[in-house]
């Protein structure tokens, strides 16, 4: 139990410090505590769970959420989702970490790309969101990450809405997507609700600590750690899961 707390607080710490979602550092992390790899998506997404069902309460109470038109991206995200526990029971852990690997890259690689914010925004397009959610719910959450990380991407560099009606429907898509994932890994039996729901409440408290020293450091400086932060990962991951094994 305490260890799981410590994975907890260090988990949300560096999840709100960092502004990521908790799946790229708690399922490295549980890997390389010995955790099998589907055990510790599983973890993850519960994790996940409470803390996006947590940040939207707070969005919302602050008028950041708009939920009429997060609800397609949020219902495609739900019903990708409900696969992620027949994907995860059925796909090597091998495909599972490449994929895994691939969302971290795109990560990395969008901080060199630079996407010019739109002056004008088009029209929300509920069908292109309920398939965009589908998609990202279905790969994002059967690896264990939010899904946030191929969203913003696909929101803001396709369709071209802006970043803060972005980051309102991601946040949103998570709720859901996260939900319909634990329930979905629930049933394939992938969850280890023990340890899960330990380490989502202590990660609320290490994501309180980590949201306030984010606002202390310069953006840059933050932009920078964040970017050797995600290539630790993408070689970390490399060594443990094909090099060690």
């Amino acid at each position: 139990m305490i260890t799981a707390i410590i994975i907890g607080i260090i988990t949300g710490f560096f999840s709100g410090f960092l502004g990521v979602g908790g799946g790229t550092i708690l399922v490295p992390m549980l890997l390389f505590l010995g955790f099998p790899l589907k055990e510790a998506i599983g973890i993850s997404v519960t994790q996940m769970m409470m803390s996006s069902i947590y940040g939207s309460f707070l969005n919302y109470k602050k008028g950041l959420l708009k939920i009429k038109n997060g609800i397609s991206l949020a219902l495609g995200g739900a019903l990708g989702a409900s696969l992620s526990g027949i994907i995860v029971k059925y796909t090597p852990k091998e495909i599972l970490g490449a994929i895994f690997l691939t969302l971290v890259a795109i990560a990395i690689i969008r901080f060199f790309i630079t996407v010019k914010e739109p002056e004008y925004e088009p029209p929300i397009d509920n069908k292109k969101l309920f398939f965009i959610g589908f998609f990202v719910g279905a790969i994002a959450i059967s690896v264990g990450v939010g899904g946030a990380i191929l969203i913003t991407p696909i929101l803001v560099g396709f369709l071209k809405y802006k970043l803060k009606t972005t980051v309102s429907l991601s946040l949103f898509f998570v709720v859901f997507s996260s939900v319909f994932g634990f329930i979905s890994q629930s049933i394939a039996g992938h969850i280890n609700y023990t340890e899960g729901f330990i380490i989502g409440f202590a990660s609320l408290i290490g994501t309180y600590f980590g949201v306030k020293l984010y606002h202390k450091v310069d953006t840059k400086i933050h932009k920078k750690i964040l970017l050797i932060w995600y290539i630790f990962i993408f070689f970390a991951m490399i060594y443990k899961l094909y090099l060690k094994g």
